[in-house]
């Protein structure tokens, strides 16, 4: 079943479709929020929020983007209003590798380069972390991250390359020694 139809069929007030819509996004969109805000439960908060809003809007769905890309929007939405209003920017309660993974299993490495990479990530400013986590670990493309932030795609390439460069910087001392 296409977007399109699934939309309808949600309009139509028909669960299953309801049900179908939100099993198709939830796990996509709560990756992406608790990389965000960093808090289980905040993230948990935030998806709801996400879908509440989203299912109220879907009449005004115009098909600009796809179905995900909209969804995604919301949720980067909801995820930074949220860090607004707590304010929790630089203080993540939980590190990212207590987010469950879902379909992969983690990967092993050096714990201290972990956290260096975790704290190096929190320390970017929100519009390069926000970018980097969109692109390098949930795999959106730059045209879907300018639709969701409300940026161009070329203004989302220059946040990544800032991005990388600020965490390469930060990380350098991690790096083999070149001879």
């Amino acid at each position: 079943m296409d977007d399109r139809d699934l939309i309808a069929r949600v309009l139509a007030g028909d669960p299953t479709a309801e049900r179908a819509l939100y099993d198709a996004h939830v796990d996509r969109v709560y990756r992406m929020v608790y990389r965000i805000v960093g808090d289980m439960d905040q993230a948990t908060d935030c998806v709801q929020e996400t879908f509440i809003k989203a299912f109220r809007r879907l009449g005004d769905f115009r098909g600009e983007s796809a179905l995900g890309t909209w969804i995604g929007a919301i949720a980067m939405s909801v995820a930074l209003n949220a860090l607004r209003k707590v304010k929790r920017f630089r203080q993540r309660e939980m590190s990212l590798d207590e987010a469950p993974e879902i379909g992969r299993p983690a990967a092993a490495g050096d714990p201290h380069l972990r956290a260096r990479l975790h704290g190096a990530i929190d320390a970017l400013p929100e519009g390069y972390r926000a970018v980097f986590l969109m692109h390098d670990v949930e795999g959106y493309t730059h045209e879907e991250i300018g639709s969701m932030l409300g940026i161009h795609s070329g203004t989302s390439k220059a946040q990544l390359f800032r991005a990388r460069a600020r965490l390469r910087q930060t990380l350098a001392d991690f790096a083999p020694e070149q001879a």
